[in-house]
């Protein structure tokens, strides 16, 4: 039994494709099989049904595959120890991130990032929440940046910061806080389905989209910008996290209020595969992370019992 074993054992599990499995390791597929077959005997057990078009694999295999992403983990952690403790924080982090989330984030926190770790190669990639989660838990990225609680026994979750839901395109100046039930019966523009956003925003006091704009459009948005600006054209609201709001010109910060407290909230956190062999350089970017956004964000100053924390479901 070997290490290579493994992985090709791994690939096969996620393609569910013997031919498919073996481009992504770069061997023959006449290698992959072998080698698999001879690990299935060295175990005396079948790890996949290759009658079955997709691949399914077997329980024995199911079992395999949890010890043999602990046994790899447990390998990637042994040969970057070493360059970790001696050089400090290095090599390559594959960061997945949702694009709610990247459009505001990014922009405070890397120029950091890439001046204090200069160690550390960022490969990021903007992707939704489902695919992220796959990824991660499939080794393709190491960890993600979402909304959470996930509620994933697999994945860890880091907790970042706790960001505003607000809403746009209130003309009332006089009027500070706004109220869920002051916008249930307007118009709301809401971001394309399975947006994790969109569900946050349909959840506020059970806000459904309502009918906006010409009867002849139908639109699925899928940033912010785009809302606003059918917002504006065509009247109604929508709603904006609060760094997002930040970033907004201030005549636009005029259409916008904060919602009554208990503020409701998303929660954005940093995930992972647990046990994780970069659980190190995770830990300090969660902290780093969290030092640059505090400053920017009103629920820094509030307290647990002002914030209402909206799921994702």
């Amino acid at each position: 039994m070997n290490f290579q074993q493994l992985e090709y054992v791994l690939a096969v599990d996620q393609h569910k494709h013997f031919a498919q499995a073996a481009e992504s390791c770069c061997v023959t597929q006449a290698t992959l099989s072998a080698m698999i077959k001879k690990l299935e005997a060295e175990l005396n057990m079948v790890l996949f049904d290759r009658s079955r078009q997709p691949v399914k694999t077997t329980e024995e295999g199911e079992q395999i595959i949890q010890l043999a992403k602990k046994i790899l983990t447990n390998r990637n952690e042994m040969l970057t120890l070493n360059n970790q403790e001696s050089q400090g924080l290095s090599g390559v982090i594959r960061l997945g991130i949702i694009p709610t989330i990247a459009n505001s984030l990014l922009p405070i926190i890397l120029p950091t990032l890439l001046k204090e770790y200069p160690g550390l190669h960022f490969n990021i990639t903007e992707i939704t929440t489902e695919e992220l989660k796959h990824q991660i838990i499939s080794q393709k990225i190491d960890i993600g940046i979402l909304a959470s609680p996930l509620g994933d026994d697999v994945l860890e979750e880091n907790i970042l910061y706790y960001e505003a839901m607000m809403v746009y395109g209130i003309q009332e100046s006089n009027k500070k806080y706004i109220s869920p039930t002051d916008i249930q019966n307007k118009k709301i523009w809401l971001l394309e389905e399975g947006n994790c956003f969109r569900n946050q925003s349909s959840t506020i006091c059970d806000i459904r989209e309502k009918s906006v704009g010409p009867e002849n459009l139908t639109f699925d948005a899928s940033s912010f910008d785009t809302l606003l600006n059918l917002t504006d054209q065509f009247g109604g609201c929508t709603l904006v996290p609060e760094l997002y709001y930040n970033l907004m010109p201030e005549e636009k910060k005029q259409k916008t209020r904060h919602f009554e407290f208990p503020l409701p909230v998303r929660e954005i956190s940093l995930v992972y595969q647990r046990p994780y062999a970069k659980k190190r350089s995770i830990d300090i970017l969660t902290e780093k992370i969290k030092e640059l956004v505090k400053d920017r964000l009103i629920t820094s100053e509030l307290k647990p019992k002002d914030l209402s924390i909206i799921g994702i479901d």
